[in-house]
């Protein structure tokens, strides 16, 4: 028997390049490249629109320097995790050995290259949100501009699309180039350093995600209170001093929230494959497939981007955004075909990706259905309306209960291809497994850009009403444009869960591959290693993973609840001092909501990132390494069934608001729309807070676990030392739970 070492996530992989292997590699940087500067050329041709009138251009700039405070609060918040956080990942550094038992990295080495890794993956998540946010901001104004000169939904949903693909683009670029630049670099070692990559990229994600949510939501259910239910007043009215923190929050959480999520789902969903690629087949082709599709993808996305455009024949704009997603999917399809079969050299790999990119639309049918108000579920909930708030949000809990059990289904479908590509062998299914995510995440510069989309067109539709510019066609269409955004949103949230899903399958693979390498196992460790959900410890350990979901969602919840409080009672506040705001003859004091907003947003994110990084912790030297495992599969499942129930359900609450706004009902101000007002005030903070927030959260807590699973292994003797670690990580989340349980603040006078 080989002398015991450590091996890290994926291990040395022996494979030599070959022939055109080298030549791939490079074009999948020059792709990615041509991502990068496809979003910057986007974003000049953006910010050559014209801005409209100086009144306009003045509530832009509010909202630009709002978000630019925000963000820049956030990344010193973030700054201040971060730090202690890579020294500990230094500490997880495995030695790294080729096939012939020769040193090729030192535990030191390996942690140092995990650290800049780490550090670089969450410098690009970042850079990705901030340059989706700060195009967001600028390409409001443009877009209401175009809206008020034209007339017309062609001119301004080109601006908005486009403004959306600028980040979309970024998005994937970056990613690509990130991914693919760390595997040339260190090739044979490469997976060893990638999961401080995708590490990195999750945490920014999960932090964006929840900073950024709560944000946005305390100031839009805080103006929603006070604004539509107790004043009367429209929306996005001038005289509520929480409008522009509301705009604010639009870009601050979808824009820059959304971008960070979707790059680490991208990021994760490549490197999870890569580990499993040659491992699998031991090809190299095998290895570089997962890296040539999303390339594909990526010019396929710059091509559907510049598809998309109106015609006098289409309904609504969403019909031209579907036309550009089908044909980036259709070019990815058939060129991913041909390198199959003639790179590659078989068809399966072709088919798991057809069956992602089928994942991906069916994905997005199911979210559309449920959440559009063209059809039936949003159709009834505005018809609940009729009998109160209490009905209304009883229809939109049920319609969201029920779109979980077809999303879920949908990924049942998917992974039910990749068992039968596999044909029984374990590590070629969880390959096709990953070739899934890929095929899923294949157009992604799409998926964000469909995203990006909904907040700014929103903040268009806000813009031009705070502006006195909210009149005739220009309302018909930036309300229609606001109409399709949210649906765009929703349905992208739907791709983003999926995502989270499968990326999750495919590292917990590597979870179960690395325990393997660690006890030094030969052979099928699928078989060597099963996670028996009758051993007790393992059976605990599945009981808290399946909670962590639910107190996650609690806790987020809970942050948007006390922050509005705070933002209610600021907004009575001056309306109460300050009369005159209601008659314009004095104007609120709108830097002051923001502020409550920003400090609310970095106070209340502690715990929720504290139960993410720390729970997994305490569960593995608590419990061991396989009811570990068991903690991760609970927590995959329920919270994908918790993100889908409370993003569609928050979504179809909104857009059957938007609905009776149309006319439904009594349209604007009647009782039913006070009904669907309470609907997507609770809607809320599902739909953007807690639901976006749990993929993060699984892929957080998933590669925790891949980073201190040699620790734990190696630990599995020393009981002092396990429980010491246990119990200090449990107090931590304990205290910060119940920290976070303080006092909610009144809502009332």
């Amino acid at each position: 028997m080989k002398p015991f070492v450590h091996l890290a996530e994926g291990g040395y992989q022996p494979f030599t390049f070959h022939g055109s292997d080298k030549t791939w590699l490079y074009i999948v940087l020059v792709a990615g490249v041509i991502g990068i500067l496809a979003g910057l050329n986007l974003m000049r041709s953006v910010l050559a629109a014209d801005q409209g009138s100086a009144k306009m251009r003045e509530i832009a700039t509010a909202i630009q320097e709002g978000a630019e405070a925000f963000l820049s609060r956030q990344f010193k918040t973030i700054a201040i995790i971060v730090v202690p956080l890579a020294i500990a990942i230094y500490f997880t550094g495995t030695k790294v050995v080729d096939e012939m038992n020769s040193v090729v990295m030192s535990s030191s080495e390996n942690g140092l290259w995990r650290v800049v890794c780490f550090l670089v993956g969450a410098a690009f998540s970042g850079l990705t949100g901030y340059i989706g946010m700060s195009t967001a901001v600028r390409g409001n104004v443009r877009t209401a501009a175009a809206a008020v000169a034209t007339q017309r939904t062609k001119e301004a949903l080109r601006v908005a699309f486009r403004t959306g693909a600028v980040t979309g683009l970024l998005c994937v670029g970056l990613g690509l180039v990130g991914a693919a630049g760390i595997f040339l670099v260190f090739q044979n070692s490469a997976t060893t350093v990638l999961v401080g990559f995708a590490f990195g990229a999750s945490l920014l994600a999960l932090f964006m995600r929840v900073g950024g949510g709560i944000f946005t939501k305390a100031a839009d259910v805080g103006a929603d209170l006070v604004g539509k239910v107790e004043a009367g007043i429209p929306e996005d009215d001038p005289r509520n001093a929480a409008t522009i923190a509301d705009n604010v929050g639009d870009n601050v959480g979808d824009c820059a929230g959304m971008a960070a999520d979707l790059f680490e789902s991208y990021v994760i969903t490549i490197i999870s494959a890569l580990i499993l690629g040659y491992a699998a087949t031991g090809k190299s082709t095998s290895l570089l497939f997962p890296l040539i599709i999303p390339a594909i993808g990526v010019i396929a996305s710059i091509i559907g981007v510049y598809a998309v455009s109106s015609r006098d024949s289409d309904k609504n704009a969403l019909q031209p955004i579907n036309r550009g997603v089908w044909l980036s999917s259709i070019i990815t399809i058939v060129a991913s075909y041909f390198v199959a079969r003639y790179y590659v050299g078989e068809t399966k790999v072709f088919l798991a990706v057809l069956a992602g990119v089928g994942l991906s639309l069916l994905a997005s049918f199911i979210t559309e259905y449920f959440t559009s108000t063209e059809r039936t579920p949003v159709k009834e909930i505005a018809e609940s309306a009729k009998t109160g708030p209490a009905t209304t949000v009883l229809s939109g809990i049920a319609f969201g209960l029920e779109s979980s059990f077809w999303a879920v289904l949908s990924i049942v479908l998917a992974l039910a291809a990749g068992i039968g590509l596999g044909g029984g062998d374990v590590k070629q299914t969880l390959y096709y497994v990953s070739l899934i995510g890929i095929g899923l995440l294949s157009t992604a510069g799409m998926i964000v850009s469909e995203d990006s989309f909904g907040p700014v067109s929103d903040n268009s539709a806000g813009v031009a009403e705070m502006a006195g510019e909210f009149e005739g066609n220009t309302e018909r269409v930036l309300v229609s444009l606001d109409a399709v955004g949210n649906t765009t949103k929703a349905i992208t949230k739907g791709v983003a869960i999926g995502s989270a899903v499968i990326a999750a399958v495919a590292l917990f693979a590597s979870f179960i591959e690395t325990a393997g390498s660690q006890l030094n196992l030969t052979g099928d460790v699928f078989q060597q290693l099963p996670i028996n959900i009758a051993d007790p410890k393992t059976f605990i350990a599945g009981l808290i993973g399946g909670s962590v979901a639910f107190l996650f969602s609690a806790l987020a919840i809970r942050a948007v609840g006390r922050s509005a409080g705070t933002v209610v009672q600021e907004v009575r506040r001056q309306f109460r001092e300050h009369p005159g705001i209601m008659d314009y003859t004095e104007k609120p004091e709108y830097g002051k909501v923001i502020a409550i907003c920003t400090a609310a947003s970095q106070r209340e994110l502690a715990t929720p990132a504290l139960l993410a990084i720390l729970t997994p912790v305490a569960v593995g030297f608590g419990l061991g390494y396989l009811a570990l495992g068991g903690f991760l599969a609970a927590a995959i499942i329920t919270g994908q069934l918790m993100a889908n129930t409370l993003s569609n359900a928050g979504g179809a609450w909104d857009n059957a608001k938007k609905f009776i706004e149309d006319g439904f009902g009594g349209g604007k101000g009647s009782e039913v729309h006070k009904a669907a007002v309470i609907g997507d005030t609770v809607g809320d903070p599902f739909k953007d807070t807690a639901g976006p927030a749990l993929n993060p959260l699984i892929k957080v807590m998933n590669l925790v676990s891949l980073l201190i699973l040699p620790v734990v292994i190696t630990q599995e003797s020393h009981t002092g030392v396990r429980y010491g670690i246990a119990a200090s990580a449990s107090v931590i989340v304990l205290a910060a739970i119940l920290w976070s349980k303080r006092g909610t603040v009144s809502m009332g006078d």
